[in-house]
């Protein structure tokens, strides 16, 4: 079953990324820094990452997002070399105020689906190193603002969840779930 939820999303995704987008679609690239909270596990750290996608005429597109997050559940004391990544592949939909060439901004909302691992390397807390890859999910808003043509700064927020629960050493971590608020630069 798993097998076949996976296959799904890699040929959702697949599929995305190669559909024909017409000649005014806008490709970008954000790299970005934020911080993640509001999770079951520990709150306030920081992750950072890039994404990449394009919108067709600014209102429909798709994206890939990717994030690490190092000493995500705590101290390297206590937790060892631990980190959350994510890598999802998201819908987009936006409202380009102002066109969408110089200087414009650009609402959005998006969501989608993909991976998110989780690796623990031991800590006083945790004696045996733990790894894990699960499909999780996204869902957010954001905002473009373009000053010209070709360069931006982007900020949004996300909430990202695991489909299932996490236990790590007999410890139930619950379903993993946390916000992201991220800011950076957008390059199209």
């Amino acid at each position: 079953m798993r097998g076949l939820v996976r296959l799904l999303i890699v040929s959702a995704f697949v599929a995305l990324v190669w559909l024909p987008q017409e000649a005014s679609a806008q490709a970008y690239v954000n790299p970005w820094a934020g911080v993640q909270f509001g999770s079951n596990v520990q709150n306030g750290r920081g992750g950072f990452g890039v994404a990449g996608g394009g919108m067709s005429n600014g209102i429909v597109g798709g994206e890939a997002d990717f994030g690490y997050s190092p000493s995500f559940f705590g101290t390297q004391n206590d937790f060892g070399h631990n980190t959350v990544i994510n890598l999802m592949g998201n819908l987009m939909v936006g409202v380009p105020i102002r066109g969408t060439n110089g200087g414009s901004v650009r609402p959005y909302v998006t969501g989608g689906l993909g991976l998110i691992r989780t690796q623990i390397d031991g800590g006083t807390l945790f004696k045996v190193a733990s790894s894990d890859n699960e499909l999780g999910w996204d869902a957010g808003a954001g905002v473009m603002g373009f000053f010209n043509d070709h360069v931006g700064v982007r900020g949004d927020v996300r909430y990202l969840r695991r489909m299932t629960g996490n236990v790590v050493n007999n410890i139930n971590l619950g379903t993993l779930n946390f916000w992201r608020v991220s800011g950076g630069v957008v390059v199209h």
